[in-house]
């Protein structure tokens, strides 16, 4: 920064640090620091060699920090970190959208990762110290000079609002005529912003809400910041103006000025070019890799990071374009003296981020030739002088192989110093003089030194490109390669797809004809039925009865055979689980009056069998009487049929003259006992 950087500026700028207290507390309190700009003409202006600018220095409160932003209005209110002026994104953006227009609050320490204020004061020439007021002094000239991250919360848009000063009230005689004055008002002052807004050439979009007699509100959105906009807050009988800033998603860092600082570029060429730039402090600026860029594209980028004073390759010796690049930028060169084993490189660049092992190459060649130099820039900065740029001075030294006081020197002299230059050009007064023959001769020897020199720069550039043509080759045939499997790999998943679709096709068709011949057996199935309601028909004449199954001993599964094939008087009735019957369901089976009934598997209960019996229906098991299932139809042997029955009507009988002996000799010993015996049947 230079007495100039202050002189030029028409409005003061502001460094703040903490004095004491904390901003979450109650009452904290700053290191205030003002930089007054200066007029050559003013008799105070302090010397181009002391003091750049009227300092004031002071300790404030939040408050009146404040109530001074707004009095004075800075260029820039710095500090070395935004958040020693609020407690929180919240307050903080409060605290920017307080500013006023064209004041922005500068954090001189980077963006969302600050460096240490000492390191930047060192790198800038700064004075520094590690009291709140020198804190504050330092942030101040920083900011001054333009270095440092302007901490914003907007956006570069500003929204005008042009709406009603007063609501059109609940009614009334005269509502009507109140609301079109009103809505008219709004209409006229959103014409002279408008107005305003063209004459003073700036892009905005405006949107409008049409209501009764004019507008009821007008919303202009300008490509410019507020203090750009001759429009300001404002509230006039019935219409209020309302300028404010887009608000971003978040807190963003915008740099002053973007630099071209001196910096050391480390290239790995080759089918991949990978470069890395890192800073004079070894700071890891930027990484860059790319399969298909040219000279011209690396060359462009290394352009944008800054002014390169040391190309470093990380292989010995340096690769020819490494080589060209060096020259195009005029640096000086930095390789090792054996290749750079790769262990040593990821240790070296353990701590930064990177792509793949090219930007990786780089970036441990240049981070080596900065280990290789920090002494040397350590000297070098001790040596130069405050007001001089540290940076100029070291790549003078490394780059252009000056000393130390020969590039202070250079740097310090005004421009009519070059003149001295020139007569060191001149020709030595005791060297003989030519003839024309020799001259001319000189002459074309210099010229012929220079086309050789040409052609064989030439002869590289064909060879780079003959080498450039055989990679591109390779990777065309590799790419054809690459085509001809997928060309195939899609061949024959067509040609899967294909057979996958005419299989699927035959599924469904076979589905369908399984779907019609299923309903054809269930039509042929009804009309059997119908045709042979009577299931005696089907045994008649073959020495079979027919059977009607019931598949459980309950009333559920009897009222289920019923309706589905009917229970009449004479049926044989095959149960095929007879477990579980109670004495309801056995007498709803003696209802239908079976002909007999056929126990399957389970345990025929007592109550079941008593009831049965005392109908006089017999109950014969499936063993004696097996029973054929064709679908839904069962049929049984007649003459197994008769011979079960014949032998459950043995066991009935017996099963009686038992029942009536037992019976006999209970009267008899009822007799005997004197007992009077109730009326019982014979």
């Amino acid at each position: 920064m230079t007495t100039r950087t202050i002189r030029a500026r028409n409005r003061p700028v502001f460094g703040v640090d903490v004095h004491s207290g904390d901003v979450r507390g109650d009452s904290p309190s700053y290191a205030l620091v003002i930089l007054d700009p200066v007029d050559e003409d003013d008799p105070d202006a302090p010397d181009a060699d002391v003091p750049m600018a009227r300092v004031t220095r002071d300790v404030v409160s939040f408050r009146k920090l404040c109530r001074l932003i707004d009095d004075r209005e800075p260029l820039y209110v710095a500090t070395d970190n935004a958040y020693e002026l609020a407690a929180d994104k919240g307050e903080l953006v409060g605290f920017l959208r307080s500013l006023p227009d064209g004041t922005r609050l500068v954090q001189v320490t980077g963006a969302e990762r600050p460096e240490p204020l000492s390191r930047v004061a060192s790198r800038h020439g700064i004075p520094y110290g590690k009291k709140p007021m020198e804190e504050a002094e330092a942030s101040a000239r920083l900011a001054a000079g333009n270095v440092g991250h302007e901490v914003t919360a907007f956006t570069d848009e500003t929204t005008v609002k042009v709406s009603r000063g007063r609501s059109t009230g609940k009614g009334g005689w005269s509502q009507d005529r109140y609301t079109r004055r009103i809505h008219g008002n709004v209409k006229k002052r959103t014409r002279q912003v408008q107005s305003k807004l063209k004459d003073s050439n700036l892009s905005f979009e405006r949107e409008v809400t049409e209501k009764y007699g004019g507008y009821a509100n007008a919303t202009f959105t300008v490509e410019a910041r507020p203090e750009d906009i001759p429009v300001s807050n404002s509230r006039a009988g019935d219409v209020r103006v309302e300028v404010e800033r887009e608000r971003r998603d978040g807190i963003e860092y915008e740099p002053l000025v973007r630099r071209r600082d001196r910096v050391i570029v480390g290239i790995d060429p080759g089918t991949t070019t990978a470069a890395a730039v890192v800073g004079l402090d070894g700071t890891v600026h930027a990484l860059y890799s790319s399969r298909t860029a040219d000279t011209a594209d690396v060359t462009e980028w290394i352009v944008e990071q800054g002014r390169p004073i040391i190309v470093a390759a990380d292989v010995e010796p340096m690769p020819e374009t490494v080589e060209k690049f060096r020259r195009s930028f005029d640096a000086a060169e930095w390789r090792p003296t054996t290749d750079l084993p790769v262990d040593e490189k990821l240790h070296r660049t353990r701590e930064a981020s990177y792509a793949n092992d090219h930007e990786r190459d780089a970036l441990a060649a240049a981070l080596y030739a900065y280990d290789d130099h920090e002494d040397q820039f350590e000297r070098i900065g001790a040596k130069t002088p405050p007001r001089l740029d540290r940076e100029a001075v070291i790549a003078g030294v490394v780059a252009g192989g000056s000393s130390v006081e020969s590039v202070v020197e250079d740097l310090s002299e005004d421009d009519g110093g070059d003149e001295s230059d020139d007569g060191d050009a001149e020709t030595d007064p005791t060297e003989p003089e030519r003839t024309e023959e020799e001259e001319t001769i000189r002459r074309l020897r210099e010229r012929v030194d220079r086309l050789e020199s040409h052609a064989e720069s030439l002869e590289d550039d064909l060879d780079e490109r003959d080498d450039r043509i055989a990679e591109l080759e390779s990777e065309l045939e590799e790419a054809r390669r690459e085509e001809r499997i997928e060309a195939r790999t899609r061949r024959a998943v067509s040609r899967l797809e294909r057979e996958t679709d005419r299989l699927e096709r035959e599924r469904d068709e076979a589905r369908e004809e399984v779907a019609d011949l299923e309903r054809k057996v269930e039509t042929l199935k009804e009309l059997w039925r119908l045709d042979h309601s009577n299931f005696g028909d089907v045994a008649a004449g073959r020495g079979l009865v027919s059977v009607k199954v019931v598949e459980q001993f309950t009333l559920d599964a009897l009222d289920a055979a019923d309706e589905a094939y009917g229970l009449v008087a004479g049926d044989i009735v095959y149960i095929r689980d007879a477990s579980g019957a109670g004495r309801r369901t056995a007498e709803r089976l003696a209802e239908a009056e079976p002909r007999a009934v056929v126990r399957g598997e389970g345990n025929f209960s007592d109550v079941a069998d008593e009831v049965l019996f005392e109908r006089g229906i017999p109950v014969v098991p499936a063993a004696d009487v097996p029973v054929r299932e064709v679908d839904e139809l069962a049929v049984a042997s007649e003459e197994d049929l008769a011979a079960a029955v014949d032998d459950w009507e043995d066991r009935a009988e017996a099963r009686r003259r038992d029942e009536k002996a037992e019976r006999i000799d209970r009267i008899i010993s009822e007799h005997r006992a004197g007992r009077t015996l109730p009326e019982t049947e014979e």
